[in-house]
C-alpha cells in the first residue's frame, strides 16, 4: 500500500466549506504515480512509452473533509488481470475514512491501439500491493 499526504488548499473548498468532490479525482489521479512508475519509470508521457489506459473510476463519498486538515490518501491494488488491474483508493482525514474509489487501468499499446498483457515483472511488482477490501479494514482495524 502505497500512503500520500495532501494539503487541501483554499481553493479545493466549496461554497459550504468542504474539499470539493471534483478535487479527489486529482488526488487519487496524484497517488497512482507510484504504480505508473511501474510501467513507465521516468513517466515519459510519449505514445512510444507511456503504457496505461485508464478505463473506469468510481468514487464513494462516505463523509465531508475539511480545509486546516490533511489528508492521507492510501493507494493499492485490488485485482490483476491479463492486461489489466484494479486500484483501491481511500481518502482518510482525522483517522476517518472519507472517500473510497477504484480505478481499472489496462497495460496499452497506444502505438497498435491494443492492451497487452502485464509482464512478469511489474505483475510480481503489484502483487507487493495487492489487497482485498476485508484486509483493509483489518489494517485500519489494528493499527
Amino acid at each position: 500500500m502505497y500512503k500520500t499526504v495532501v494539503t487541501p488548499r483554499f481553493g479545493d473548498i466549496d461554497g459550504l466549506r468542504h474539499v470539493n468532490n471534483t478535487v479527489l479525482a486529482i488526488w487519487f489521479e496524484q497517488a497512482r504515480n507510484p504504480i505508473f512508475r511501474m510501467f513507465t519509470p521516468d513517466l515519459d508521457l510519449s505514445y512510444e512509452n507511456w503504457k496505461l489506459i485508464m478505463v473506469r473510476t468510481e468514487f464513494d463519498f462516505l463523509s465531508e473533509m475539511y480545509y486546516g486538515e490533511d489528508v492521507e490518501i492510501r493507494t493499492y491494488i485490488l485485482k490483476i488481470g491479463n492486461s489489466s488491474f484494479t486500484m483501491g483508493h481511500e481518502a482518510w482525514q482525522n483517522g476517518n475514512l472519507r472517500v473510497k474509489g477504484e480505478a481499472v487501468l489496462v497495460h496499452f499499446d497506444f502505438i497498435e491501439k491494443k492492451s497487452v498483457p502485464i509482464p512478469e515483472s511489474i505483475r510480481s511488482q503489484l502483487n507487493e500491493h495487492l489487497m482485498i477490501e476485508d484486509a483493509c479494514k483489518i489494517f485500519d482495524d489494528n493499527k
